[in-house]
């Protein structure tokens, strides 16, 4: 597509109970995305899954530009910021209104996921992996999923184990699902420890560490996933996370941030979507009037409108609550995802239609044009699955109304 559309969350929504920082951030990471990622967002968003077509580049621009270091307390290398959480999932909807896939790849993952449990790690091992996590110079991974183990993660269901050794800890198991596992540096690795569940820290360098070929999947093709293999990995202790026999906890305290980041990236494709077939609806010919003259769709995007401000607003307070460190934080993070990743698959699914053929087409052969809503629609079903399926969001949210003793 040569001409984008005009942002219409520009004239509907209003940022006014954003803070100041905040509304800096959107602008400069939206800059960022105007003029270095949608260049070459749609090659990305359509390019099938590879390491030689990792965006390395992409990462490094990221970091030079300073988007890498929002979530992060000065102490780290980071902007330390007053509202850190608040920041980097406003990023995150910025990223992913032009590529959900880069927005999972290299700021969900490296950032919330790896970057939030490392807060909690050595401090030598912090003192080296935050100002490269900053520059772009380190990509980390998280692996708590495996190909028995994704929704459920129990001891019993787990399979990978960590063994106490002289000096430091010995793993060995296998994970799937494992965001950027394929081109990774570092990776957090929750193990099943005798009873009780551990989180480690491993260097992907180190002998009996393999990754697979990385997974075909759906969409979010850069977001590479593939299995790993731990053959009596050697750790040493400063490898470890937190206190043994507690990484459940570390795991979840990330995951549950990576859902509001979930959130946060369904309102940035869901808006993309509404703004591209808004666009189209107000230029395009039928029977004599434009498509926006006919009270349907204007119904239809009417309340899409009003959902894609719920939704905007519940990541938002989510985010807020964790940097307030108000209670409540897993009932608003769950609903955030909840709600912002169901949203897109409804908004793509109506843009589409809308649009017809122009909705359906990657790249009309004729005039060399690109649209972006077949990606949209093939990106944004991930989003109700991972880091906690949706049904697992209602569960959370249940707990919080009737009490875990009669929910389980």
């Amino acid at each position: 597509m040569s001409d984008y559309p005009k942002r219409i969350m520009d004239s509907v929504y209003d940022d006014m109970f954003l803070p100041e920082e905040t509304i800096a951030v959107r602008k400069q990471v939206r800059d960022f995305a105007d003029e270095v990622l949608r260049p070459i967002a749609h090659t990305i968003n359509n390019t099938p899954e590879s390491v030689d077509a990792f965006p390395w580049e992409l990462l490094k621009k990221m970091g030079d530009a300073g988007l890498l270091a929002i979530p992060f307390e000065k102490q780290y290398g980071g902007a330390g910021l007053e509202y850190p959480t608040l920041a980097t999932m406003v990023m995150l909807e910025e990223i992913a209104y032009v590529s959900s896939g880069v927005a999972a790849a290299l700021l969900d993952v490296p950032l919330i996921l790896f970057g939030h449990t490392l807060k909690h790690a050595h401090p030598s091992v912090k003192e080296k992996l935050f100002p490269a996590l900053c520059k772009g110079e380190l990509l980390g991974a998280f692996a708590t999923s495996e190909p028995a183990a994704s929704t459920d993660l129990s001891v019993r269901a787990l399979q990978t184990t960590a063994v106490k050794v002289d000096g430091g800890y010995r793993i060995n198991g296998r994970k799937r699902w494992i965001t950027n596992s394929p081109v990774a540096h570092q990776m957090f690795v929750l193990c099943k420890q005798g009873d009780a569940m551990t989180m480690l820290l491993v260097d992907m360098s180190l002998e009996g560490a393999s990754v697979g070929e990385p997974d075909k999947k759906m969409g979010n093709l850069c977001q590479l996933t593939a299995d790993v293999y731990f053959d009596e990995v050697f750790v040493p202790d400063e490898c470890l996370v937190g206190t043994e026999g507690k990484g459940l906890r570390s795991a979840l305290t990330s995951l549950t941030l990576g859902r509001v980041g979930i959130g946060a990236c369904g309102v940035g494709m869901a808006q993309a979507a509404f703004d591209y077939a808004t666009d189209h609806m107000k230029k395009r010919e039928i029977f004599g009037k434009t498509i926006s003259q006919f009270q349907y769709w204007q119904f239809k995007f009417a309340d899409y409108a009003a959902q894609l401000e719920s939704a905007r607003n519940l990541y938002i307070k989510a985010a807020l609550i964790e940097d307030k460190k108000r209670p409540n934080v897993q009932t608003m993070c769950a609903m955030a995802k909840l709600i912002g990743s169901a949203l897109p698959g409804d908004v793509v699914r109506d843009a589409i239609q809308v649009c017809g053929g122009y909705g359906f087409v990657k790249e009309l052969a004729a005039t060399g044009q690109q649209f972006p809503l077949e990606a949209i629609y093939r990106d944004c079903k991930i989003g109700e699955i991972y880091e906690g399926a949706n049904e697992v969001q209602k569960m959370v949210i249940a707990r919080s109304i009737f009490g875990k003793e009669s929910i389980g």
